[in-house]
């Protein structure tokens, strides 16, 4: 259990969230009772969020790649199902070699100033993200044209089957309206528009009268950014109709609410240095490790933890296993699935590599190698130093020592790429796995920091990347991951050791119905919004 007291902040947030409460019950709730809604018809939801956006509501540097972008509307959009399908498109066709898109578009959508949006907007929007250089990756886009109001071609300098994702993840921006202030007043033409952004205390949205589609059910919305503790505490005072939850006050009940888990691929796992030591980068940083460098130990690791107990002692029982970074994604392969917690096996692993304790003091050695070596996390992540301490502790019996570390992102973009860290990732996009194992990914920001390099892999990248459909994609998606006789995944070459994919929590108002939540990516909070058209009280 957290024990942090709920502090300055906390207090004034809180404060806040009762104002706001009282202030929002337009339907004369019972003020004696904090669990009971205002009534079947109250049309205004308060969220408690901990995540806030610092950098604005623009899709052009990234808002909405984790959840829906309530203002903005996408060419494409994922269904529950994690089907693609249309939204600002009617329909898109691609050429038979794979380097031309063209998108039609529906000609009765208006952004939330009454402005038509046509595919000058579309093309200003690609462009500008393009030249923009954030975290909206369009590297791989030659040229965007506006044939006319209502088709857009696009350009690719050569075949990429996952650039569909980037029609699904970019929010379409008003040329007319665009300007160094659109993050703080985003307009667009999604179900919501913005009323006020509070920075570090809240945002309200209301819903966009010009919207095309499904007109959502609740015409107002505030989202509170509280701590963990605050939030809690907002749900204790009956201020919040849904909060997000750490699962370490997942055991705590609020009579009137329910709790709701989400299945992700929200993972944690451990990336190895996967070459020896000796080299550097071009900043000076040394590259390698000569222990995990060893297959023999990074396998010994994958078979002997013990993913159940992870998830239950840390996780209190919220969570799946994880074996790669695309569990149960329409692109994972489920031949990845590995025995868990079998130290038999993980002894055989190391012995026949060479592994043994010739001096006795419970650490295996091979020749002058101790198998030992330091495993970093994210200091302020109290998930990821438990998940640590736990492994640390289940490889211990089989005489491999980790030293865990705790520290900040900059400690840590200084230790990556020669010690082992508990990182996290999570998306519906299958390009992820390039950014993770590719061979020309290696060193590269956060990208494949252990200097992972298949050449079998590559070509099964390339081949996904170059499919005609994402059904075919996904076939060579799958085969990166184990082939039989080879892969990324533990089956194959285990850079990684992957733990856990973490359920996302939220206590709500028993009578709140937010539909049916496909698989959630990394990050806890704005996920939950992607089918926020379809939340509603229960009848």
């Amino acid at each position: 259990m957290n024990t942090r007291s709920i502090g300055m902040f906390g207090l004034v947030a809180l404060l806040l969230v009762i104002i706001i409460g009282c202030s929002s019950a337009d339907n004369k709730t019972d003020n004696n009772s904090n669990n009971k809604i205002a009534s079947e018809t109250k049309e205004e939801l308060v969220l408690a969020f901990g995540s806030e956006p610092e950098a604005g509501f623009d899709p052009i540097t990234g808002w909405g790649r984790y959840g829906s972008p309530l203002f903005q509307s996408t060419l494409l959009k994922r269904d529950d199902d994690l089907n693609i399908v249309n939204d600002l498109a009617t329909s898109y066709e691609v050429s038979d070699d794979g380097t031309v898109w063209t998108v039609h578009l529906r000609d009765d959508v208006k952004f939330s100033d009454g402005e038509p949006l046509t595919a000058k907007d579309v093309k200003f929007t690609f462009e500008k993200a393009l030249q923009s250089a954030s975290v909206v990756d369009l590297n791989i886009l030659q040229k965007v044209e506006a044939i006319d109001d209502t088709v857009v071609r696009f350009t690719l300098k050569k075949p990429q089957s996952t650039f569909v994702n980037s029609l699904v993840a970019t929010g379409i921006v008003p040329e007319h309206a665009y300007d160094n202030n659109y993050a703080q007043n985003p307009i667009g033409s999604g179900p919501y528009q913005l009323v006020q952004w509070d920075k570090g205390q809240q945002l309200i949205v209301k819903e966009n009268p010009e919207y095309y589609g499904k007109h959502p059910y609740f015409k107002k919305l505030t989202f509170l950014f509280l701590s963990e503790d605050a939030a809690f505490a907002a749900a204790q005072a009956g201020t919040v109709d849904m909060t997000y939850l750490p699962a370490a006050f997942s055991n705590k009940e609020i009579s009137g609410m329910k709790l709701k888990a989400v299945k992700t691929v929200d993972n944690r796992g451990i990336a190895f240095p996967y070459v020896k030591s000796g080299q550097v980068k071009e900043n000076g940083l040394p590259i390698g490790n000569d222990v995990t460098a060893d297959p023999a130990i990074r396998h010994a690791i994958d078979v002997a933890v013990d993913r159940k107990a992870l998830i239950d002692g840390v996780l209190e029982g919220y969570g799946s296993p994880a074996y790669t970074s695309v569990d149960h994604l329409p692109w994972w392969n489920p031949e990845t699935v590995i025995e868990d917690a079998n130290l038999d096996a993980a002894r055989k692993i190391l012995a026949d590599a060479g592994w043994s304790d010739t001096d006795g003091d419970g650490v295996l050695d091979k020749g002058s190698l101790k198998a030992e070596f330091k495993l970093y996390y994210l200091a302020s992540d109290i998930v990821r130093q438990s998940l640590a301490i736990a492994v640390a502790d289940m490889v211990k019996p089989l005489g491999i020592k980790i030293d865990i570390e705790g520290g900040s992102w900059d400690v840590i973009s200084e230790k990556m790429h020669s010690e082992a860290v508990l990182m996290g990732w999570g998306s519906h996009n299958p390009y992820e796995l390039v950014n993770i194992y590719a061979t020309q990914n290696a060193g590269v920001d956060y990208n494949n920091t252990g200097y992972y390099s298949n050449k079998t892999v590559d070509r099964y990248f390339d081949k996904a990347l170059q499919a005609n459909s994402e059904q075919e994609a996904n076939e060579y998606w799958k085969k990166a991951q184990w082939d039989g006789t080879t892969g990324l995944s533990g089956k194959g070459d285990a850079a990684w050791v992957w733990l856990v994919n973490i359920d996302h929590l939220y206590l709500m108002k028993n009578e709140l119905d937010i539909g049916k939540q496909r698989i959630h990516v990394h990050g806890h909070g704005w996920p939950a919004t992607d089918n926020i058209v379809d939340w509603r009280w229960k009848q």
